[in-house]
């Protein structure tokens, strides 16, 4: 791997003389701007305005336009022999917590190595220090004629330069975040975090990769064979609807327990639903949730009563219950003997009225 700065490092009288390694690359597939009539190239050209003729890159330098429109001059001897301390120096300003810079900062990294054998004790100690404190370092350093602020971390076992934007680069979020007073409720908040949980089991970075880079081979490939390319089916559409965020966040945990093949009795949702919810008519689902639960257990305790106690209520029931079918009896025959004399009574009421009608006939 090629070093693309030379240097050294220095903490106090401390100094370690190393070299960078560019840390990342991008793999991207290289696509040309060509002419859609003819497919053929587009090339962009560096013309001189003056004389309207291309000019070669080594006649090309930097200017910079003054006020008044005037240009100066820099040429690459000027930008290399800049008066800066940090031009070939690593210059440690502070030892900082690892969460006190911003990761919205960050910028390029640089894996560090030694330049020779005599650097390997401080370059490890330096290493350890970091490591044992849990800090990184702060640091300026110029790199292509170009002074950025950068930190010093542990990465591995390897000390990592990460260049950051300066505090002024980074734009404020003003105006940004949404407006209003919003109200995030107690179980939605359970059952986010219960999400964020699924998501993270058994989750490993390494295992991730560019899907945008194999769908364009796939298509590049489809039009090499002469074939239609594959398409992205169409989404629904989904947006201006009011979701329901708690079915959402448990639709979303439910999901997440299926795609790992878990069936789960869904515990997550159930301490959801366990917490005291306000519904509509005032009630406490929670409440409700107490009261059935104690009828269901004195009905389950009714029924686990044992055989004694059964048979002794079933006696006690039919002693009960025969006095009252005595009683009925006699009621009913009292009331057989009432009509028994009513009718008698009424028999002569009618034999002597049909008596009376005779005698007064004849």
């Amino acid at each position: 791997m090629r070093a693309t700065w030379k240097g050294a490092i220095s903490f106090g009288l401390v100094t370690i003389p190393v070299q960078l390694f560019t840390a990342t690359e991008e793999h991207d597939i290289p696509l040309r701007q060509v002419h859609e009539k003819d497919a053929s190239r587009v090339r962009l050209r560096r013309v001189c305005e003056a004389e309207d003729v291309e000019i070669p890159y080594q006649e090309i330098t930097k200017g910079y336009e003054a006020p008044d429109g005037s240009m100066i001059m820099l040429s690459n001897e000027d930008l290399a022999d800049l008066p800066l301390p940090s031009k070939k120096l690593i210059d440690v300003l502070a030892f900082v917590d690892a969460g006190s810079i911003d990761p919205l900062m960050f910028s390029k990294a640089y894996y560090v190595g030694t330049s020779d054998k005599a650097a390997a004790k401080p370059y490890a100690l330096l290493r350890e220090a970091l490591t044992e404190s849990g800090q990184i370092a702060v640091t300026k350093i110029a790199i292509r004629s170009r002074e950025s602020l950068a930190v010093l971390r542990v990465h591995e076992d390897t000390l990592v330069l990460q260049t950051c934007l300066w505090p002024d680069e980074v734009r404020p979020a003003a105006g940004i975040t949404p407006e209003g007073d919003v109200t995030i409720r107690p179980q939605e908040l359970q059952m986010a975090k219960s999400l964020m949980e699924m998501l993270s089991q058994d989750f490993d970075i390494s295992a991730l990769h560019d899907d945008y880079q194999e769908a364009l081979q796939q298509v590049i490939e489809a039009r090499l064979q002469g074939i239609e390319p594959p398409h992205e089916e169409a989404a629904a559409p989904t947006g201006g609807k009011v979701i329901d965020l708690m079915a959402a966040l448990e639709n979303s945990v439910r999901a997440a327990r299926e795609s790992r093949g878990e069936t789960g009795s869904g515990a997550e949702t159930a301490q959801v639903h366990e917490l005291p919810v306000r519904t509509a008519a005032g009630k406490t689902p929670a409440k409700r949730a107490t009261k059935t639960a104690s009828k269901t257990t004195a009905k389950a305790a009714a029924k686990s009563d044992t055989p004694a106690r059964k048979a002794t209520g079933s006696a006690a029931a039919k002693t009960a219950a025969a006095p009252k079918d005595t009683g009925g009896k006699k009621t009913t025959a009292k009331k057989a003997t009432a009509k028994k004399t009513a009718s008698k009574k009424s028999a002569k009421t009618t034999t002597t009225r049909k008596t009376t009608q005779k005698r007064a006939s004849a």
